[in-house]
């Protein structure tokens, strides 16, 4: 009763080498779910790269990753004053701090790396408060920037990063090492000629891990396969079945994040329009599942269980046998597989 995926280590991995070639300096990043695999999985694989520097979404999650990943540990949530303390190797911890008060409130000889305010808008120090900050006590790694994915106003990352950078040694800070977030291997190398004198390090997490989709698989196991008529009733809600098929229980249900959907951000008519069929459809109760069958993708029979899901298969298609495997599409960052196995 498993809900799988499926890696090809050695193209996965592959993968990984060529992007470490690509951004010299790179640091991994394990957090959340771990991209499907997990985060212990993905510290082993940041020490097989030979990586000095794990980032990770959390202290609790560096605390639970220590003991597999031998180098430091940068936490990217940033750290605030009175927050709970949890237990972390402080010789091999790097906070990330966004706001004066907490850097004034961390002990003596902390490791930190402060984050700037970017176009993101979402948390970090201000230009002006560059001079007045209170690190004389700390060791300070570096400086972080977050950069928005799109720019609607055509403006250039590129100068974004060159300004703080700028900033940064106008105010008498080292610019030795700048970490960032979703800048190209072009624009990291524009910058490292304009900065010769500064590293550049790129935090990956998607990209390094998922971005060769051929490389991994998800499968779910066939747990029950059930004839029924049309208009027979089934499920919680007893709904009539619309046509004569099979109802086939798979592995699979909302505790693995199945059938929940992180919101979207919409680019374009034709989205739109799938949107809205999708969204006329569900007040039918037509939903269609991430599961296929023989290359034809299958309905929802109803809303997923905890652990399971119930869909309907027409009665032209044979139907599988108890223990075969449905492929599946699903989105890595929300699914907790049951499994992962290299292959």
């Amino acid at each position: 009763m498993t809900l799988t995926m499926y890696v090809d280590g050695d193209r996965w991995r592959a993968h990984q080498r060529g992007l470490l070639a690509e951004f010299p300096g790179l640091v991994p990043v394990a957090k959340g779910n771990g991209y499907g695999f997990g985060n212990r999985r993905l510290a082993e694989e940041a020490a097989r790269l030979g990586s000095p520097v794990l980032a990770v979404g959390t202290a609790d999650e560096a605390a639970a990753t220590a003991d597999a990943f031998p180098g430091d540990l940068l936490v990217l949530t940033p750290y605030r004053a009175g927050e709970p303390e949890a237990e972390l190797p402080a010789d091999r911890v790097i906070r990330t701090v966004a706001h004066t008060e907490a850097l004034a409130a961390l002990p003596a000889g902390a490791r930190v790396v402060i984050e700037c305010m970017t176009g993101m808008r979402r948390h970090g120090v201000r230009v002006g408060e560059l001079p007045e900050l209170p690190v004389g006590h700390l060791a300070l790694e570096g400086f972080a920037l977050h950069l928005p994915l799109d720019r609607p106003d055509g403006s250039d990352p590129v100068d974004e990063v060159a300004e703080w950078v700028r900033a940064i040694g106008a105010a008498g800070l080292p610019t030795d090492v700048v970490y960032l977030s979703h800048l190209a291997a072009k624009d990291v190398r524009r910058l490292a000629e304009r900065h010769p004198d500064t590293e550049f390090r790129s935090r990956i997490g998607t990209r390094l891990w998922l971005g060769d989709v051929g490389a991994m698989s998800s499968r779910a196991t066939v747990l029950d396969v059930t004839p029924i008529g049309r208009g027979e009733r089934y499920g919680y809600r007893q709904h009539r079945a619309p046509s004569g098929g099979h109802l086939l229980v798979v592995s699979g249900g909302t505790a693995h994040g199945v059938g929940l959907e992180a919101p979207k951000y919409v680019h374009g008519m034709l989205q739109r329009l799938k949107g809205l069929a999708r969204a006329c459809l569900a007040t039918l109760n037509r939903t269609l599942s991430p599961y296929s069958w023989q290359g034809k993708q299958l309905w929802f029979a109803e809303p997923p269980h905890m652990q399971v899901s119930i869909l309907f298969l027409p009665g032209e298609h044979k139907a599988p046998a108890v223990g075969d495997e449905l492929a599946l599409t699903v989105r890595h960052t929300t699914t907790h597989f049951d499994r992962v196995v290299e292959r």
